[in-house]
């Protein structure tokens, strides 16, 4: 198996976690137009930053955090590349990079009842509730 690469997600990276967005079997994007490569942009810089996980030259998983909120705005991992430690590595950079903003804590969302759900809860996320579009809302404080 090819060894696994993590770094900062570039423009050029869109394309190819779009295709891993739309590709996911959980948490679909019911809504094409509410993820616009636009967004993808804004959150390599602007509103945020992106990492990406490359095995070999292929994109197989992404990150995003959002600084204006202090959330994860985005973990994906490609089907059939999940269970490999990639979003756990992920999120540990999206994490580590929001607190290392000055966040205190961090939020998310994702689908109830998913392995998502599952993921975040055994990596020690805190069961927030629900948001108003009926999506579990997690927590992360900084620990002190």
């Amino acid at each position: 198996m090819p060894s696994l690469r993590y770094r900062r997600a570039r423009p050029a990276d869109i394309p190819a976690m779009s295709a891993i967005r739309l590709a996911v079997t959980e948490n679909v994007l019911r809504d094409r137009s509410k993820v616009t490569p636009q967004m993808y942009r804004d959150y390599l810089g602007l509103l945020g930053r992106g990492w990406v996980c490359l095995m070999g030259r292929k994109i197989v998983g992404f990150a995003y955090a959002s600084r204006q909120d202090a959330s994860i705005w985005a973990l994906f991992v490609a089907p059939g590349h999940e269970g490999l430690g990639i979003g756990q590595r992920l999120m540990g950079c999206a994490v580590d990079w929001l607190f290392a903003t000055g966040a205190t804590a961090i939020t998310l969302t994702t689908s109830r009842a998913t392995r998502a759900e599952r993921f975040y809860t055994e990596a020690g996320w805190i069961r927030d509730g629900d948001d108003a579009h009926h999506q579990a809302r997690f927590r992360m404080a900084l620990a002190s």
